[in-house]
């Protein structure tokens, strides 16, 4: 038996259940599984995405939006889920498009709050791709805040990140949030 295992049949304990009942004996080793996946994050490095293109003369805002993410907080390891609104001005350079999907996933799959999730993917953007701006918008459902404490079932966090011409520029940014509505 695996230490992880033992970790998830010690919590079941801890609740209260037994780990032996019928339904529950193979639960400790999914939930191992799924740690696989739900954490993937931590086992990538984001420079490796970072295959980019001449961009020629395009100048003007790359906008992926209602990119599909899922997080675990890591206040109460519980999920969050929402989308993510990745753009940014390109300046010599572009990115392939599932490489912006693929950075929110590295930086989600991770025990995270929303908040860093935004700043690390304009700041990896900002650092590997050498944009003129880049923003990160996350609407995002907090299971936390459904589940337990204020028990909020309709409520949305919103957060933004911006960078370069973005965070500067008032009409890059009223563009911005025109072109994501």
């Amino acid at each position: 038996m695996s230490k992880q295992t033992e970790i998830v049949i010690r919590q079941l304990l801890a609740i209260g259940e037994n780990p032996d009942r019928e339904g529950i004996m193979d639960t400790p080793a999914r939930v191992v599984r799924s740690w696989d996946e739900l954490y993937s994050g931590y086992g990538k490095d984001p420079k490796d995405l970072f295959t980019v293109f001449d961009a020629g003369t395009y100048d003007q805002i790359v906008l992926l939006k209602d990119i599909e993410l899922f997080s675990m907080c890591e206040h109460h390891m519980l999920p969050f889920f929402g989308v993510a609104h990745i753009a940014y001005l390109p300046d010599k350079q572009v990115i392939g498009v599932s490489k912006l999907a693929r950075l929110v996933d590295i930086y989600a799959r991770r025990l995270q709050i929303q908040e860093r999730i935004g700043e690390q993917v304009t700041t990896t953007l900002m650092d590997y791709l050498k944009p003129r701006g880049a923003a990160c918008i996350i609407e995002a459902t907090h299971m936390c805040m459904r589940m337990r404490g204020c028990n909020k079932q309709n409520s949305t966090m919103v957060t933004s990140s911006m960078k370069g011409t973005f965070l500067h520029d008032c009409s890059a940014k009223e563009e911005l949030i025109t072109l994501i509505r």
